[in-house]
């Protein structure tokens, strides 16, 4: 057992930001724990997406025909017979939406072990250490994943850098997916989200707004101090979903993950397990909520429980 397997994401034909990271991961750890760095692809055709896999340190791409959009079942299947033959250390894939549709079963499947939502994996001496946040994100906690046995990580996405281009070859592998295919539903088509005027993936400070203001009548005020301040402006998962916002201003697991923020205010949001995974991992939190049990104050590294609205009133004078 040796080497690392990294199973690509895509949509509509471009890969997802995830799978570049999970590769620069995995340079940067393979002449530590041996064995070669193989890249899947999942695909209708995967020989379009070869050029973009080949990056530096990885040392073989393999392509797996099939339908072009993601299955969950599918990508399980593929995943399984490939690390049966491959026999890894380790399998990459993103912690992401398509990653939880599929990454947790594998694991099961492969008798190993499991780690989500991890930022990065250090090889100390003999020992291997996943990296990821404990008790609300507030320290630390290193996974040690040094047993022998196959271990799938769900990497966080802004966790790494890709690298450059490399020189890879592509082997295209023959897999029956016939019977995975079956267990699912028929795709129909994809959905476009309305044009985003944000992109809260690349925001380094983001100004959300949660059910606490109350009003949509309060949105333009809540966007024009985010604008006065110089953040990006984002909401909870209700916002959007009443139609306040549009859905690319939503951070959360259904939303966006605020991959490179440095700082994160959040104004009358709750804190539910779906919002925390957008913003959780942020290096600097301030919470604003009345509610001194409110789940947010569990991850954030300020809090105040003062009224949003006289807050926004300071804010806007000192601003101003």
């Amino acid at each position: 057992m040796g080497g690392i397997l990294v199973i690509a994401e895509h949509l509509r034909g471009t890969l997802g930001a995830q799978t570049g990271e999970a590769i620069g991961l995995a340079r940067d750890l393979k002449a530590r724990i041996g064995g070669p760095l193989v890249v899947t692809v999942i695909a209708g055709d995967p020989a379009r997406y070869h050029a973009d896999l080949a990056l530096e340190g990885v040392d073989e791409v393999l392509g797996v025909a099939a339908a072009e959009h993601f299955d969950p079942a599918v990508y399980e299947e593929a995943a399984f017979a490939l690390a049966l033959e491959l026999k890894p250390r380790l399998v990459l894939l993103g912690h992401s939406v398509n990653g939880m549709g599929f990454g947790p079963a594998l694991a099961v499947r492969l008798g190993g072990s499991l780690v989500s939502d991890a930022f990065g994996i250090e090889a100390d001496g003999g020992r291997l250490l996943a990296l990821r946040g404990g008790y609300g994100n507030k320290v630390l906690t290193k996974l040690d994943i040094s047993a022998a046995c196959v271990t799938t990580v769900m990497l966080r996405g802004g966790s790494a850098k890709p690298p450059s281009a490399g020189t890879a070859p592509l082997r295209l592998v023959s897999l029956d997916l016939q019977s995975a295919a079956a267990r699912t539903a028929e795709h129909k088509d994809y959905v476009d989200p309305p044009p985003a005027d944000v992109d809260i993936t690349k925001a380094e400070f983001i100004l959300s707004v949660g059910r606490g203001i109350q009003d949509e009548k309060n949105i333009e005020r809540f966007r024009a101090l985010a604008e006065r301040l110089g953040a990006t402006f984002g909401c909870s998962r209700p916002i959007a979903d009443s139609g306040w916002l549009p859905k690319a201003h939503q951070v959360g697991l259904s939303g966006k993950v605020a991959s490179n923020c440095k700082l994160y205010l959040a104004l009358g949001i709750s804190g539910a397990v779906q919002h925390l995974h957008g913003m959780k991992h942020v290096e600097t939190i301030v919470a604003v909520n009345t509610d001194r049990n409110a789940p947010i104050y569990n991850v954030a590294t300020y809090g105040a429980a003062i009224d949003l609205f006289a807050l926004a009133d300071a804010l806007e004078k000192e601003f101003n």
